[in-house]
């Protein structure tokens, strides 16, 4: 039989299991610590991975959003992109008169389309040589007995010219008191080097065609024969910009008088700006509207506006004097909620904001996953549908009236589905995941994206705005940068008259030529409401 153990070894095998089971649960905390901080460090390279896989996306994939054939007919682009497809040009719709009757349908007909009959025609005739012009059969001579016509396109470059203007002095032949001299015609730019022809060529250049001032130097220099400095162009065009501010207060008084306006914003840089650096980011301001007056069917306004500051401040200061009651369609921006609770204006939230944040999440998951039963694609579905009613009323040429019954029978219910399934997921998904994200924005959003159901009148989203916005983002892509702050402020200006002229359908080169030759005469209100693009006589010049 063993020796029972003594007390002094009992107590030391108890303080030794004691000290075991201590270092036991040391180790189980360590694990339990660590367990922790694995999960942590797998949660943010997750996250981490997530936003890499955005970033490369935005650089090397395909910018639409389109994700079936059931959405052709939507736009989710953003103003940057440079992958929305255009609406074909008037002349490219085929007529009537151009199409062939096959069955079960009308084909175009194939070949080219003949060119503008307006465009000015040199004819050339390509005739037989005398000796050539004999019957090979009995001798006689060939009659003619018509043509046998076709067209090419030709282009004459830019004719440049100067214009001399010689004012004539006039003497009496009497006395020395007599001396007279006839006046010059007032000028847009006083004692200017360039006419006003000039000025709106140059202004359409770089605002409509994105072609920078260095490279229409460069031009005038080539077609001219003459260096001109860069510095003297870019300048008649901040001079020009300055002076058409009055004509761009009136058309911002129009806009704040529609009964719906749209709201966006976009970056730009400028190098020389008083107490920052020329790496600091400055912002151009887009603000539209489709029906302008107080029954909003007057002609649309495109404005734009340059500021430093994407403030609170600055938003206030644009929508001053907007109309009470007015909507405004915006997207997420926050100080947008500001302007409207100030105002008193019933603020719409976009839609295709709201889808973007879906498909971004939809795209961040591998392809295999990437199936109708993921939440990210169930939005994106329930959204497709709204999208859907919105197409086929347009289809229809719904009125108003028709238009809001039918969000009310079928949009209605599909944002409910909507909202059940926002509040069953919400709290279920990590917030700073690309799909948490896109829930937490409809969630803020919610009450502001299902109010468009409530009136026809009302739009679904900003997608509007953001094709009125695209021609600056494109430019900017060209031009990079202003250089002062009061060239960002012309430049404002000047996109603001020339995107005005172009959705009205209005030549912005002749409209431009005709305003700045007859600004030099405008004195008071109703002289320069009379040189508004809709309202100007550009026959007189």
């Amino acid at each position: 039989m063993a020796d029972l153990p003594t007390l002094e070894q009992f107590n030391a095998l108890q303080q030794a299991l004691a000290e075991a089971r201590q270092h036991n649960q040391a180790l189980a905390g360590e694990l339990r610590t660590t367990n922790g901080e694995l999960r942590i460090v797998r949660t943010e390279r997750d996250l981490l991975k997530e936003q890499l896989n955005k970033f490369k996306r935005q650089l090397f994939a395909a910018s639409s959003e389109v994700t079936g054939q059931h959405q052709k007919d939507m736009f989710f682009d953003e103003a940057e992109s440079l992958g929305a497809q255009a609406e074909p040009a008037a002349e490219e719709t085929p007529d009537a008169d151009d199409k062939v009757d096959v069955p079960g349908h009308q084909r175009a007909k194939r070949g080219r389309k003949p060119l503008d009959p307006a465009l000015p025609r040199e004819v050339v005739r390509h005739e037989l040589p005398e000796g050539e012009r004999v019957c090979p059969h009995d001798g006689a001579a060939l009659r003619e007995i018509g043509v046998e016509a076709t067209e090419q396109l030709d282009i004459i470059p830019q004719q440049v010219r100067v214009i001399r203007h010689e004012r004539v002095k006039y003497a009496c032949p009497c006395c020395d008191g007599g001396l007279r001299l006839a006046a010059r015609p007032a000028q847009v730019i006083p004692k200017g080097l360039f006419t006003e022809g000039a000025l709106a060529w140059m202004a359409t250049a770089k605002y409509l065609d994105g072609l920078p001032l260095y490279r229409q130097a460069a031009l005038l220099g080539r077609f001219g024969g003459t260096d001109i400095s860069r510095n003297t162009v870019a300048g008649s065009i901040v001079r020009v910009g300055q002076a058409v501010q009055p004509v761009v207060n009136l058309l911002r008084d129009e806009l704040l008088d529609a009964p719906l306006v749209f709201g966006d914003e976009t970056e730009l840089q400028v190098l020389k700006e008083p107490g920052r650096s020329a790496q600091a980011k400055s912002y151009v301001w887009a603000q539209m509207t489709d029906g302008s007056g107080r029954d909003g069917t007057g002609p649309p306004i495109r404005l734009f506006s340059y500021s430093p500051s994407r403030s609170a401040a600055t938003a206030m200061g644009l929508y001053a004097g907007i109309r009470e009651g007015a909507v405004m369609m915006t997207d997420g921006y926050d100080v947008y909620d500001k302007v409207a609770q100030t105002q008193g204006l019933v603020h719409l939230a976009c839609w295709a904001h709201c889808r973007r944040y879906f498909h971004d999440a939809l795209q961040a998951c591998p392809k295999s996953q990437r199936g109708p039963d993921q939440l990210a694609a169930r939005f994106i579905a329930l959204i497709g549908k709204l999208y859907h009613v919105e197409a086929q009323a347009k289809r229809d040429g719904a009125d108003l009236a028709e238009r809001t019954r039918r969000r009310q029978h079928d949009s209605a219910p599909v944002l409910q589905d909507m909202e059940q399934l926002l509040l069953a997921n919400l709290h279920s998904v990590l917030p700073q995941s690309l799909l948490g994200k896109a829930l937490h924005y409809t969630a803020g959003q919610w009450h502001k994206l299902k109010r468009y159901v409530e009136d026809g009148r009302y739009s679904i989203d900003n997608n509007v705005q953001e094709n009125a916005i695209r021609p600056f983002c494109v430019g900017r892509r060209n031009w990079l940068f202003s250089d002062t702050v009061a060239g960002a402020h012309a430049s404002a200006n000047l996109y603001s008259l020339l995107q005005t002229c172009r959705v009205n359908g209005i030549d912005g080169y002749r409209y431009l030529r005709s305003l700045f030759k007859a600004l030099p005469m405008a004195r008071t209100a109703d002289d320069y409401a009379m040189l508004l693009s809709w309202r100007i006589d550009l026959t007189a010049d």
